[in-house]
C-alpha cells in the first residue's frame, strides 16, 4: 500500500496576506479558497509537487503558533534562478550554500510573513525528471 504526503498544514496569522505571498511571490498554484460557517481556509500547490499546503482557520492551525513551522523543503531543478525568481517578486532569501558539490548539496532559504522558514534544495536531476511527469499535472490529470 503507497501513504503519500499530500498535505501540510501550516499556521498563519493573516489569510489573505499568505495567499498573495504563497501565490503571488513564491509561485504556488491556488487550488481552493474555502469559507464557510466552520472554516476558511486555503490550499495551495507547488507546480510539479504532489504536496500542497492549506492555510487557514482549522482546528489543527489554531493549536500551532503562527511561523511556528521550521525547515519545509522544496526542490527545484536550478538553485540560483530559483532564487533569482524570488527575489525579483520581492521575497528574502538567503545566499546559495554549497554543502557538497554532488546533486542535492546546494540550498538556500527563505521566510513567508508569519516567519515559517523553507529550505530549498537544488536537485539538477529534477530538469531532466521531474518528480511528477507533466503530463500527469493538473488537478485531474491535465498539464500544467
Amino acid at each position: 500500500m503507497d501513504w503519500t504526503l499530500e498535505v501540510v498544514v501550516l499556521p498563519v496569522s493573516d489569510l489573505a496576506r499568505s495567499i498573495e505571498f504563497y501565490r503571488d511571490r513564491v509561485g504556488f498554484d491556488l487550488d481552493h479558497e474555502t469559507e464557510n460557517e466552520h472554516m476558511h481556509v486555503a490550499q495551495l500547490t507547488p507546480r510539479g509537487s504532489g504536496c500542497s499546503i492549506v492555510i487557514g482557520n482549522l482546528p489543527a492551525q489554531n493549536e500551532m503558533a503562527p511561523g511556528s513551522m521550521r525547515g519545509l523543503q522544496l526542490v527545484v531543478a536550478d538553485a540560483q534562478a530559483a532564487r533569482a525568481e524570488l527575489l525579483e517578486r520581492g521575497v528574502e532569501a538567503s545566499e546559495l550554500t554549497v554543502f557538497s558539490p554532488e546533486d542535492g548539496g546546494t540550498f538556500f532559504g527563505f521566510a513567508d510573513p508569519d516567519g515559517n522558514t523553507w529550505a530549498v534544495q537544488e536537485l539538477k536531476v529534477r530538469a531532466a525528471k521531474p518528480l511528477i511527469p507533466i503530463a500527469d499535472r493538473g488537478r485531474f490529470g491535465v498539464a500544467d
